[in-house]
């Protein structure tokens, strides 16, 4: 420093931009939208009436729900249907008096022994699970039961079409084939045909092979 000084004279001062130049390029340095694993830095947000469209829709509401959410709402919904049934058949038990007179050999129920709430439970559970009837039935004097019997039945084959199908959906859904792709973690930009080209790998962990692969990309500037 002081040979320069002597060499230029007086005036000769040393000028550092390293540091300036490195906080404006840490200060031009903005977030990514995609990470290099995947995943996506952009939420949607300010969507008007959001809830009522993910309602309108709710089969693919419930396909594209964690795993949790999915068995969370498949336990309670059979849960709630079970109850409500047998509930049914409990209450026209107990309107008809067949509580009462469970134990007259010469009075016919609408079900045969169905004595409180836990033996309608079985009743109902024989019946949709279609085991067969063995201690408890239903008899031909009571028109009502016969009715419920039908709603159960049609009720029954909605909620699994439903939710069986709901989740048929969900496990053969492609979205995990993602994870035995790799891409490389760097891109290069080299000469090709005269032209400045961005390339990178993907690779295939699996030894099946993938039939009419297509890969686009998109730049984000």
């Amino acid at each position: 420093m002081s040979a320069l000084r002597k060499k230029f004279g007086s005036d000769y001062q040393v000028v550092t931009t390293t540091s300036s130049s490195h906080q404006k390029d840490k200060r031009r340095k903005r977030q990514r939208f995609v990470d290099k694993n995947g995943r996506c830095n952009v939420q949607h947000g300010n969507l008007g009436g959001e809830t009522s469209r993910y309602l309108s829709d709710l089969f693919t509401t419930l396909v594209d729900l964690k795993w949790r959410w999915n068995l969370f709402i498949f336990i309670l919904t059979y849960t709630v249907a079970w109850l409500f049934m047998a509930s049914m058949w409990w209450v026209i038990a107990y309107i008809r008096g067949d509580l009462h007179r469970a134990h007259d050999e010469k009075y016919t129920p609408c079900v045969a022994n169905v004595y409180n709430f836990p033996s309608a439970f079985l009743f109902f559970i024989e019946t949709e699970a279609t085991i067969g009837y063995g201690h408890r039935y239903i008899t031909d004097k009571c028109p009502e039961g016969i009715i419920l019997f039908l709603f159960q039945s049609i009720l029954g084959s909605i909620v699994d079409a439903f939710l069986i199908g709901c989740m048929f959906i969900k496990m053969s859904q492609p979205k995990k084939r993602a994870e035995t792709l790799m891409f490389s973690e760097n891109a290069a930009i080299s000469m090709r045909d005269g032209k400045l080209t961005l390339m990178f790998r993907v690779g295939n962990l699996r030894n099946s092979h993938m039939v009419s692969a297509q890969i686009r990309c998109k730049l984000l500037k």
